[in-house]
């Protein structure tokens, strides 16, 4: 047969990575695919800057004539962003063309519309590198674990972020200059709000959950927070304590509704996900009938995610003689058989905590803490009274609770704040043991 054309928009670091790794594996992947995989047309704001090897391929800056070229049967979107690839990707699916994407941010926010479109006109829109990289866990769990009921899943699903924390505990400094670092060595943005802030995690954590528990796509639920307000001394206590605080996304099926939740997070230090370190990254899946299954790889990169993205190309082309009612639903789940249950309020969910607070270093101040959680319901785990730094008032207290509702733990931190003898605000992480049972 002859091969597949595909046109491509952007090369940049994945971009690039795509056409690299296409043209150095071309025969293992014909192999693989049955047929020739060619990219034929391909567009960027800046050709000068590609790092590809585009010989043989129509370049130019115009996206929109990769997307109506009638000789191209697949287009890859790498530019990333909402605008203007939904618009692009759109048109091209209305054209008959199927669809490969790396954009967490587009499926996230724009899939359901995306999906519903690409039913309509009988192609396939494919994102497995929309989620941690080149890790293949959209397949594992669309695919591979589809006879279970997913239960829960963890992930650390943004390197950034994991890349400070790891620093921050393996060398003892602070945020803002483990940020710096990762600005120099291009893990960061100029602008780092999407990875330190969690919004990156959100759209891959968006995504996970829609595959995992049959709902649809619903970004604007996710309960998000960032890692600024990390402090060195909390690294450092969760380690004497026995745990790792992670940048963790959390997606956890309950008769109730979904909880769908990005925040620091401690975990037992024993946890194989507890050592996931640096850039890479890795997700955690509970299903009723494999127990937990866990996937771990590199999150980002140009031939990582070039591997995901091609992977993505092949299935498309495997599938291009099949009925489109017969191929692997998008969300994993037939459209028609999607679940309405809710996503819980934050409020609702339950978790235990790790607290640090500054309290006067004077007798009877550590019975009136202890009795705000009492009077809000809510059981202590351990406590840890660091002294008073030389010439301070002030001593460090840690608590480690039980697990508790967040609407609780709020009542008890305003009732403990409120207190005389407490100095500056309460900070609090959410701690999971993320257990197999």
């Amino acid at each position: 047969m002859n091969p597949v054309k595909v046109g491509l928009l952007g090369l940049g670091t994945v971009g690039g990575g795509t056409v690299n790794v296409l043209k150095r594996n071309a025969e293992e992947i014909s192999r693989r695919a049955g047929r020739g995989i060619v990219i034929t047309h391909a567009a960027a704001k800046n050709l000068d800057s590609t790092r590809a090897d585009t010989t043989g391929i129509r370049l130019g800056s115009d996206a929109c004539e990769v997307v109506n070229d009638p000789e191209v049967a697949i287009v890859v979107e790498l530019i990333g962003g909402y605008e203007p690839a939904r618009t692009l990707v759109l048109q091209a699916i209305r054209n008959g063309k199927h669809v490969v994407t790396a954009n967490k941010a587009l499926i996230a926010r724009h899939g359901n519309e995306i999906f519903a479109a690409a039913r309509e006109h009988g192609v396939t829109v494919a994102f497995e590198a929309a989620v941690a990289g080149g890790i293949p866990v959209i397949k594992a769990i669309r695919e591979g674990l589809a006879a279970n009921r997913i239960e829960w899943l963890a992930g650390i699903i943004n390197g950034t972020g994991n890349f400070i924390l790891t620093e921050m505990r393996d060398k003892g400094r602070d945020f803002a200059d483990v940020l710096a670092e990762a600005q120099a060595l291009g893990y960061a943005e100029a602008d780092p709000t999407f990875d330190v802030e969690g919004i990156d995690a959100a759209h891959k954590l968006t995504i996970l959950a829609s595959i995992a528990f049959g709902v649809p796509l619903q970004f604007e639920k996710v309960y998000t927070e960032g890692i600024t307000r990390i402090t060195r001394e909390d690294v450092a206590y969760a380690e004497q304590l026995g745990y790792r605080i992670k940048h963790l996304g959390l997606a956890r099926a309950t008769d109730e509704g979904i909880e769908l939740r990005v925040h620091p997070t401690l975990i037992p230090e024993r946890r194989l996900i507890a050592n996931v370190d640096g850039v890479m990254n890795a997700v955690l899946i509970k299903g009723d009938a494999v127990g937990p299954t866990l996937y771990y790889g590199a999150g980002a990169g140009a031939e990582p995610t070039a591997s995901a993205v091609i992977a993505d190309i092949v299935d498309v082309v495997r599938a291009l003689t099949s009925d489109p009612g017969n191929r692997v639903p998008h969300l994993a789940f037939q459209p028609d058989a999607l679940s309405d249950k809710p996503v819980l309020p934050v409020e609702d969910i339950e978790t235990a905590y790790y607290l640090r607070l500054q309290a006067a270093d004077r007798p009877g101040v550590l019975a009136e803490v202890t009795r705000s959680f009492a009077d809000a319901g809510i059981s202590i785990e351990a406590i840890l009274q660091k002294e008073p730094p030389a010439g301070s008032p002030d001593a460090t207290v840690i608590i480690l609770t039980q697990r508790v509702r967040e609407r609780q733990m709020n009542e008890a931190i305003a009732r403990i704040e409120a207190l005389d003898a407490i100095t500056g605000t309460v900070t609090r992480i959410r701690l999971e043991h993320l257990a197999s049972n």
